[in-house]
């Protein structure tokens, strides 16, 4: 599956990284959030468990917000808000 990033609405952006392994998730969400204005939100889609802590730690170290983490089966979306 290819990567996916696409505006949802104002400031609310969407990326889907779903069947890709580590670091390329993290990569991807990197990337994304640098083309995002301060306040916009990126909702990312994955299902690799080990890109979880990956995109925590790189939040935490850039200052962006985690504003909500789901679960659903094996897949994940954080909300991340960019500081």
């Amino acid at each position: 599956m290819a990567m996916k990033f696409e505006k949802k609405s104002d400031g609310l952006y969407m990326l889907d990284v779903t069947g890709y392994v580590c670091p390329h998730p993290q990569i991807y969400t990197k990337k994304a959030l640098e083309k995002l204005q301060s306040g916009d939100i990126l909702e990312v889609v994955f299902d690799n468990p080990s890109s979880s802590e990956s995109i925590s730690a790189m939040c935490e170290s850039n200052g962006n917000e985690i504003i909500e983490k789901l679960k659903d089966g094996g897949k994940f979306t954080f909300r991340i808000r960019k500081s």
